[in-house]
């Protein structure tokens, strides 16, 4: 079955075989056309799933022709966006979204001043671990609802909130039901059973905790390793305990991601660089040397800034980092400690104001960079999944210009007019 989507008044390809002649780079890499169409087949199911599943689709869709509007050929359906503009959708490359529990007494208290050292994972430990599975899954499934209502259709998620070796098999096992794009992260925090003995955790985490997770069927296997590298927290790792639980990781076919330089100065970007991580997340505090190594490497630096906003901290330097020509991607971090939003409009708006991106670079951060650390191609171009976002507006300029107005969401062909407000 095909569908037309005509009266798209702002296609952003992020192709740049559509640039305008004489685009800015940062306008040209997204490839805009205006007064777009394109038809998209939904019997062939392009991308294997590797998005979050549309509402009643059976499969996913691949996008077959784009072009002018009035150059479109005929399909066996029609819906006309009146205007407003598509997006690719989002992809969130970082989010902690398996878990139970709340902790908004903890964003109230670092609104008064309570600075944040990772402490309070431990109460989502213990809450989630409580949770039974199907607790677990309605949790995730209305998390996914909720994505894709703001315009996010690839989502990572990471385990970490289990910190045993049944709860984090767990965690995996249910994570890859909505999503093939899951992170092992038994090196979250070391947990309060083990304080005593840290590097009993450790060998726990590269030995049987590893060995369990990569027991399950492959079906559920996760695809990255990562952790917690933060000398400024009690509770995470130092690098040498980092380094010990990347390379096992690595060893067992992980590929390696990296929580680091988010509390202070450390070695967590330089540790990513050297082990070939997909990606080295928050890039808070860095030196010029971690700049140089990010760029040199091509190491994606995934900047958070939903926890800044929710930490009361300080910005990364985003302009710094893509004038020395480092690769940059924007997630949520969603999770119920330090970023309680999954809005990755939200987290354009952000990096606008306050990490010094223009909207067309957030929103390529948001798009083709995030999707290239999971692994996936995000532009729109033909023979791609229809990973789509709608905009109720008329340009991607609105993401970053009107914040917090829900203007963004999934595409959803099996909806009456694509799901859109009428």
């Amino acid at each position: 079955m095909t569908t037309l989507v005509t009266g798209i008044g702002e296609l952003t390809t992020c192709d740049e075989q559509w640039a305008a002649s004489g685009a800015a780079p940062d306008e040209a890499r997204l490839g805009t056309l205006r007064d777009a169409a394109l038809v998209i087949d939904s019997s062939s199911g392009a991308d294997g799933g590797s998005g979050i599943r549309p509402t009643g689709e059976s499969a996913m869709s691949t996008i077959v022709w784009i072009g002018r509007r009035e150059d479109a050929p005929a399909a066996d359906h029609r819906i006309d966006l009146g205007g407003r503009a598509v997006i690719p959708g989002f992809v969130d490359s970082h989010t902690h979204l398996a878990f139970a529990g709340d902790r908004a007494d903890e964003f109230a208290a670092r609104m008064s001043g309570t600075a944040y050292d990772g402490g309070g994972i431990a109460r989502t430990v213990a809450a989630t671990r409580a949770a039974t599975d199907d607790d677990l899954r309605a949790l995730l499934a209305a998390r996914m609802r909720e994505l894709r209502a703001q315009g996010t259709t690839t989502v990572e998620i990471k385990s970490g909130y289990g910190l045993s070796i049944d709860d984090e098999v767990r965690l995996i096992r249910l994570a890859r039901e909505v999503t093939p794009h899951v992170t092992y992260l038994g090196a979250h925090v070391v947990p309060p059973e083990f304080a005593a003995d840290r590097a009993a955790y450790v060998d726990l985490v590269t030995g049987p905790m590893l060995a369990a997770v990569m027991a399950l069927p492959e079906a559920s296997w996760p695809a990255y390793v990562d952790v917690f590298c933060e000398p400024h927290s009690p509770h995470a790792f130092t690098a040498d305990e980092a380094r010990t639980i990347l390379t096992a990781g690595r060893d067992a076919g992980l590929t390696p991601r990296v929580h680091g330089n988010q509390l202070g100065h450390g070695p967590g970007v330089q540790l990513a660089c050297d082990v070939g991580a997909a990606s080295v997340d928050h890039c808070t505090y860095l030196t010029d040397a971690d700049v140089d190594a990010l760029a040199a490497t091509g190491t994606i630096a995934t900047l958070l800034p939903g926890v800044e906003f929710s930490t009361r901290s300080p910005y990364p330097d985003g302009r710094r980092l893509l004038d020395a020509g480092v690769r940059v991607a924007l997630a949520s971090d969603c999770n119920p400690g330090t970023c309680a939003s999954s809005s990755m409009p939200l987290m354009i708006a952000l990096a606008v104001r306050e990490m010094r991106l223009t909207p067309a670079e957030a929103l390529y951060a948001a798009t083709v960079t995030s999707g290239a650390s999971i692994g996936v191609d995000a532009r729109v171009r033909v023979g791609a999944a229809a990973q789509l976002a709608v905009l109720d507006a008329p340009s991607q300029l609105h993401l970053a210009y009107r914040p917090g107005v829900p203007i963004a969401r999934a595409l959803d062909l099996a909806l009456a007019g694509g799901g859109l407000p009428r």
